[in-house]
């Protein structure tokens, strides 16, 4: 985990059915930054997941949720593609991922650096796990197998019954 503090820190997601992986996500983009980019996939882009609330609704959930923890500056943006604004605004100094979404900041690097820009410094958090070991995801919340604390929902029968 990176200690060091930016100036301006990027951060991007569906954020559908809020979670811990994703608290865990902005937590450590506002201990790392001082102004925070958060980045929140459009119905076009985020729909590709399956049946997600609105960009609007997420967006709300979000500023709601962070105005009343977090006093930086913050602003949530739409996003319409994977890179949002860091492939347009070299004034960003790191990126914040998940070890699912790593290779995206990757390849923004390379854009930026292609288009002259400074690469972001990428910070990777852990994959925060629910209770079965899996990964907790939006996916298997809306499945209904664990709840947004990655606690077990759904208790798969014994194969020997």
């Amino acid at each position: 985990m990176a200690s060091k503090k930016y100036k301006k820190v990027a951060v991007g997601g569906t954020f559908d059915k809020f979670h811990q992986g994703h608290r865990s996500l902005l937590e450590e983009a506002f201990r790392i930054g001082d102004e925070i980019i958060i980045g929140v996939t459009s119905d076009e882009f985020g729909g590709k997941k399956g049946d997600v609330e609105s960009c609007d609704t997420r967006m709300s959930n979000l500023n709601e949720f962070l105005s009343t923890i977090y006093p930086q500056k913050f602003h949530i943006k739409r996003l319409e593609d994977p890179f949002g604004t860091t492939i347009h605004e070299a004034d960003f100094e790191a990126i914040v991922v998940s070890q699912e979404t790593e290779p995206t900041a990757v390849k923004i690097n390379e854009i930026r650096t292609k288009k002259g820009m400074l690469p972001m410094d990428i910070v990777v958090i852990e994959t925060v796990f629910a209770e079965d070991g899996r990964p907790i995801s939006s996916t298997r919340i809306r499945k209904g197998e664990i709840d947004r604390k990655g606690h077990i929902l759904k208790k798969l029968r014994s194969v020997f019954k």
